[in-house]
């Protein structure tokens, strides 16, 4: 793949420096596609625990996240993510990528479809149709109930009388 090719998947996935797509394999008999995300060469990032700025990548793990289909394939991405150790507070700490939220195993473009389509499917009936487990649906689900819920005001209203 060329880097107009790269560039093209590094703009659909709204990724920006220093992120981008680095490769990308397709596998038609698998229908399954695989993008790489990278970073561009001596990037730095905010502490993610404190908020200190200019931090260089201390190491980098290895995750995965399952996005949208594209065309009927199953379409995954995978980065090295990069953890900072902070001058400021010490701590080394994981930097949260833009396209999944910490210890989801799903980009959130994904897991928009999950709610969306729970909401009007039985979640086992969506998690034929995506070719997940039904459990890692539920986990999605639970945690927006739970954010949800966190924000709701149930402090009692006086009752105005006109």
């Amino acid at each position: 793949m060329n880097p107009t090719e790269h560039s093209l998947f590094t703009a659909g996935l709204g990724l920006r420096p220093p992120w981008e797509v680095v490769s990308v394999d397709f596998d038609p008999e698998a229908r399954r596609i695989d993008l790489e995300v990278g970073l561009a060469c001596g990037a730095r990032f905010a502490c993610p625990a404190c908020g200190v700025v200019d931090q260089p990548v201390h190491d980098t793990r290895r995750r995965s996240w399952q996005h949208l289909h594209f065309f009927e394939h199953r379409a995954y991405i995978h980065a090295s993510v990069p953890r900072v150790r902070c001058s400021g507070c010490g701590k080394t700490t994981q930097v949260t990528v833009p396209w999944a939220r910490p210890g989801s195993g799903f980009t959130e473009l994904f897991e928009a479809i999950v709610v969306t389509l729970c909401a009007q499917m039985p979640v086992q009936a969506v998690a034929r149709h995506l070719g997940v487990g039904d459990d890692a649906l539920w986990r999605v689900l639970h945690h927006y109930v739970a954010a949800a819920r966190a924000g709701e005001d149930c402090q009692p209203r006086p009752i105005l009388s006109g």
